[in-house]
């Protein structure tokens, strides 16, 4: 502004609004020089190449267009407006909407979207290997001026494996640690959700992956037949997507909406226990009441139940992935 005003009252009018060139070499490339340089780090390299470099981009540049060199800080500053880095690759678990997927997306989605009922509960199951590890030399304590010091050496005491549980529908969770997680630790958990968690439910609709153990079959491994006959009657499996067909192994936060429920229990400030601490033993998974509390929380959530939006997410998404697989 003040130069505006200031070349206003040195020269005319027109003259302050319009601008001089600015000093400076300009663009190298043009529009449709950097559009071939776009395209060309996107395409595949040149045969006997792993890859596109700075200096092969700059010479296959030079040989499509009527510069004669172009350097390669160009190619670099072009490619870093665009978000290109051709040199990178990421190992990526591709989507396959089929059919199949679009089925189990539906049911799963369908179950998150119904109203809250005690005699039908909705719970997502999974579980997660943990490893144990522990010190060699004690931490030292936190001091007024100074955090808390542990050594970088550490031991390996084996892994343990935690089961989670997840209502979707209430603000209830609930983290099971044993030494496996084979098909009689699965029958073992489904009898305990029956028997202890939801004693006067009449059918828990269980949404979970699709491990070998998570199938009817587990439980007539671990329990004579009337028995696991009479914990199945109370339950119903639905199966999420398997794993080829959910993108980016379900770290895209769209598709993950299909996903079991357990994920958010990990996210909780509660379970740094499990993520951020060494542990020596499963023991101290939950070695405080703050802790088991944190995992097996029956109350509501200080903040509310937060699954109302997501509801709505999840099946504004199902409706887009039905149009997609509609259209193709």
């Amino acid at each position: 502004m003040d130069s505006t005003c200031h070349n206003h009252c040195a020269e005319v009018l027109e003259a302050a609004l319009s601008e001089e060139p600015r000093p400076g070499a300009s663009r190298k490339l043009s529009c449709k020089e950097e559009a071939l340089l776009v395209a060309t780090a996107c395409s595949k390299p040149p045969q006997g190449r792993a890859r596109w470099t700075l200096e092969l981009l700059a010479g296959e540049i030079v040989r499509l267009t009527e510069h004669d060199s172009v350097s390669r800080e160009t190619v670099r500053r072009r490619l870093a407006e665009n978000d290109l880095k051709p040199w990178r690759r990421d190992m990526w678990c591709i989507p396959q909407v089929d059919a199949e997927y679009v089925a189990r997306m539906e049911d799963v989605l369908d179950l998150y979207a119904e109203e809250p009922d005690p005699k039908h509960p909705v719970v997502c199951f999974d579980e997660s290997p943990t490893q144990l590890i522990g010190e060699i030399r004690q931490p030292i304590p936190a001091a007024p001026g100074q955090i808390e010091r542990y050594d970088c050496e550490y031991k390996r005491n084996g892994t343990t494996n935690l089961f989670i549980f997840l209502d979707a529908h209430r603000s209830w969770r609930k983290v099971k640690v044993t030494n496996s997680r084979a098909a009689v630790d699965f029958a073992a958990c489904m009898r305990e959700l029956t028997d202890v968690d939801f004693p006067e439910a009449e059918r828990i609709r269980v949404v979970l992956d699709n491990l070998s153990t998570h199938f009817p079959g587990s439980l007539y491994q671990a329990f004579p037949p009337c028995e696991a006959r009479r914990v199945l009657r109370r339950l119903e499996f639905h199966y999420v997507p398997k794993p080829r067909q959910l993108a980016e192994h379900g770290r895209d936060r769209d598709w993950r909406a299909a996903q079991p429920r357990p994920g958010p229990a990990y996210r909780n400030p509660g379970t740094t226990c499990v993520r951020n601490r060494r542990l020596g033993t499963a023991a101290q998974c939950f070695s405080s009441p703050h802790q088991m509390d944190v995992h097996n929380r029956k109350g509501p959530r200080q903040n509310g139940p937060r699954l109302s939006r997501t509801n709505q997410r999840q099946i504004a998404l199902g409706q887009r992935v039905i149009t997609i697989v509609q259209r193709y």
